[in-house]
C-alpha cells in the first residue's frame, strides 16, 4: 500500500481541531504562511542554461542591494509610505501571534473543553484586533498618498518592489472592503457551523441531510466572490481561485488539467494491468516510533531544513507554520505499523518549511509565498522528485537497515514499495500516479456548481460516475466519496486545484534543475542536497510575491510558463519502467 500525498496543510489540521471558534479560510491561510532563512550563494555550472541562470542570480543579488537602498530613500521621502510599512508590519506580527496560538492548540495545548473555550476567546479577541487594523481606512489613504509620492519622484521606475507592494496591498484592501460586514460575519459563522454538520453527515453517511448546508456554503462563497470582484467582469470561480492561486484563471487550469487527464487515464489502466507490480513488503512490520523520528530528523535536516531556526513536532495532521524568519515549525505523525507515511510527511513539510525559510524577512506581503500552488510545488519537489527517486533510496536505505531489526530489503525494493500504485477511494491515501485524477474530479465539480451547471444535490452522482470513469473505482458510500474532504464545508472553494498545480510545477522545476545541475542524481545518492536547495532558492524562494503569477515566475526563471508535459513525461517514464509496461 502506498502512503503520503496526505493533505498536510495546517488548513486541514485547523479545520479538524477547531470546534469552539469560528473557522475561516483567511485565518487558516495566515497560519500556514510558513517560515524563511538566509539567501544562499549562486549556483554555478558549465552548462549554458546554468550560465544564464547564474547571471540572473547575480543580477538578483544586486537588485536586492538596490532595493534596500531605494526602500530607505522612499521611506525618507514619503512619510505616507513609511507609516504604511509600519502599519503593515504590525499586522504581520499580530498574525504571527495568532499563528503561535493556533500551533499551540494543535500540538501542545490540553484537550479539555474549558481549555478550548478559553483559547477560542483568545483567538476571537485577537482576530477582532487584526480585523480592525486590516480594515483601517487610513491604510487605503496611505497607499494612495504613497502612490502619489512615488509618481512624483525622479527615477520612479527603480522602485519596483515598492510599487509591487502598493499594488498588492491596494488590491487586497479594496477586495476586502467590498465585502459587507454582514456577509463576512455570515461566511465565518457558516464555516464553523457547516464543519460540525459535515462531521455529523460523514459519520452517518447522510449526504441528504447535509445538502442544504453545502448548498449554502457554495452560495455564500460565490456571494463573497461577487462582492470582491467589484465592477470587473472576472468569472466568479476565477475570483475564488485567485485567493489561493493568483493569476491562474479557470480557463488556464482547464487547459492544464485536460492535458493531464487525457494522458493519465490510459496510463493508469496500463500500469494497473501489469503482471509485475513491485512488492510492498518493505513497508510491512513493526517500526519503533523513536527510530522513525531519528531517521526523519536526519533526512529533513540533510535536505536543508534549518532546525536551529525551528522545531520538528508531532500532531494528528502533519503541517507547517511560521512565526518569523527565525522560527519555523513542522509536524509529522507516525505509526509503528508502517514507516513511510511519517517520513513522507516529514519530507513534504520540510519542503514547505525550506521555502519559507528562504523568503526575505521584511514582514511585508511582497516577501510572502507567491501562491498555494507554488508552495505545494516546493513540498512535492522534495517529497517526490527527490524522496521517491532511485538515487534517494540508494542513500537512505542504509539508514533503514541500521535502525530497523531484520530490515534486509535492497534500495531497489524500497524504491518499488514506496512507489507502488493502487486504486483508492480516498484522496489523501492515493499514490503519486492516481492522485491527480482525485484533484481533477473535485475541481470539475466545484467549478460546475459555481457556474450553475451542477446542482448541489447531484454531486454524489457526479462524483461516483467520475470515480468510475477515471479510476475504475466503485464508490460504496458518500462518506467515502463526496463527504470525505473538509474544504467545501470550510468554504475553501478553489483550493483543490493548487494541489495538482503544485505537482505539475514540481516536475517542471525538477526537469530544469537536472539541466542546470547535470550531476543532480549523483548528488542525491551521496546525500548532498545543498546545491539543489540553492537552485530552488534562486528560482523560487527569494522572489516572494514579486511576480504576478506562477506562470510569470516560471517564464522568467526557467524560460516557459507552467507546462504539464514535464509532469506527464515524468510519470509515464517512471511507472512504465517500474511496472515493466511495454
Amino acid at each position: 500500500m502506498a502512503f503520503s500525498r496526505v493533505a498536510r496543510k495546517v488548513f486541514l489540521a485547523l479545520a479538524v481541531a477547531t470546534t469552539s471558534t469560528a473557522f475561516t479560510t483567511q485565518s487558516v491561510l495566515r497560519s500556514s504562511s510558513l517560515l524563511r532563512i538566509p539567501l544562499v550563494a549562486a549556483v554555478t555550472s558549465s552548462s549554458s542554461s546554468t550560465s544564464s541562470g547564474t547571471c540572473r542570480n547575480m543580477s538578483t543579488l544586486a537588485t536586492d542591494e538596490a532595493t534596500a537602498v531605494t526602500t530607505k530613500v522612499l521611506e525618507e521621502q514619503s512619510e505616507a509610505y513609511k507609516k504604511l510599512v509600519t502599519k503593515l508590519q504590525t499586522i504581520t506580527q499580530l498574525q504571527r501571534v495568532e499563528a503561535v496560538l493556533n500551533y499551540d492548540q494543535l500540538v501542545f495545548m490540553p484537550h479539555a473543553d474549558k481549555t478550548s473555550a478559553e483559547r477560542g476567546a483568545q483567538l476571537s479577541a485577537l482576530a477582532g484586533l487584526i480585523h480592525e487594523k486590516t480594515t483601517d481606512k487610513e491604510i487605503l489613504e496611505l497607499i494612495t498618498e504613497a502612490e502619489s509620492d512615488l509618481e512624483s519622484m525622479d527615477g520612479k521606475e527603480s522602485f519596483v518592489d515598492e510599487s509591487r507592494l502598493l499594488e498588492l496591498e491596494k488590491k487586497s484592501f479594496l477586495e476586502n472592503e467590498r465585502v459587507p460586514a454582514e456577509l463576512a460575519a455570515k461566511s465565518a459563522s457558516l464555516a464553523a457551523s457547516s464543519y460540525a454538520a459535515w462531521v455529523k453527515a460523514r459519520e452517518a453517511d447522510d449526504f441528504a441531510s447535509y445538502e442544504p448546508v453545502l448548498a449554502d456554503c457554495f452560495a455564500t462563497a460565490k456571494e463573497v466572490a461577487e462582492a470582491k470582484r467589484g465592477d470587473s467582469d472576472i468569472e466568479h470561480y476565477t475570483q475564488m481561485l485567485s485567493q489561493f492561486e493568483m493569476g491562474m484563471p479557470k480557463n488556464r487550469i482547464d487547459e492544464i488539467f485536460e492535458e493531464i487527464q487525457t494522458a493519465l487515464v490510459p496510463l493508469i489502466a496500463t500500469v494497473l494491468a501489469s503482471s509485475t507490480p513491485p512488492t510492498t513488503k518493505p513497508l510491512e512490520g513493526t517500526f519503533p516510533v523513536d527510530k522513525q523520528k531519528d531517521i526523519c530528523e536526519r533526512i529533513v535536516k540533510s535536505i536543508g531544513f534549518d532546525a536551529d531556526l525551528g522545531r520538528i513536532d508531532v500532531s494528528v495532521h502533519p503541517f507547517t507554520t511560521s512565526f518569523s524568519p527565525s522560527d519555523v515549525r513542522i509536524t509529522s505523525r507516525f505509526s509503528e505499523d508502517e514507516w513511510y507515511q511519517g517520513l513522507a510527511g516529514t519530507i513534504h513539510e520540510g519542503g514547505h518549511a525550506i521555502y519559507e525559510q528562504n523568503l526575505k524577512s521584511s514582514a511585508l506581503t511582497i516577501d510572502s509565498a507567491l501562491s498555494m500552488g507554488t508552495h505545494e510545488s516546493q513540498s512535492l519537489f522534495w517529497e517526490r522528485h527527490v524522496g521517491l527517486s532511485k538515487p534517494f533510496w540508494r542513500w537512505a536505505t542504509p539508514m533503514l537497515q541500521e535502525k530497523y531489526d531484520d530490515f534486509s530489503f535492497s534500495a531497489e525494493e524500497v524504491y518499488g514499495a514506496v512507489n507502488a500504485v493502487s486504486r483508492s477511494l480516498i484522496r489523501v491515501e492515493a499514490d503519486e500516479l492516481t492522485y491527480p485524477l482525485h484533484v481533477i474530479l473535485r475541481y470539475g465539480i466545484e467549478r460546475d456548481v459555481i457556474e450553475g451547471k451542477l446542482p448541489v444535490k447531484d454531486i454524489p452522482e457526479r462524483w461516483n460516475k467520475s470515480m468510475k470513469d477515471m479510476l475504475d473505482v466503485d464508490v460504496p458510500s458518500d462518506s467515502k466519496g463526496c463527504l470525505q474532504d473538509v474544504h467545501w464545508p470550510s468554504l475553501a472553494i478553489g483550493y483543490f486545484p493548487t494541489y495538482l498545480i503544485g505537482s505539475a510545477t514540481a516536475a517542471q522545476l525538477s526537469h530544469y534543475c537536472h539541466k542546470d545541475i547535470p550531476d543532480m542524481d549523483e548528488k542525491i545518492e551521496a546525500g548532498e542536497f545543498a546545491e539543489i536547495k540553492e537552485w530552488l532558492t534562486q528560482k523560487v524562494h527569494s522572489h516572494g510575491k514579486r511576480y504576478k503569477s506562477l506562470d510569470a515566475l516560471l517564464e522568467d526563471q526557467v524560460g516557459e510558463k507552467l507546462n504539464p508535459k514535464y509532469f506527464i513525461e515524468y510519470l509515464t517514464e517512471k511507472y512504465t519502467d517500474l511496472y515493466k509496461c511495454e
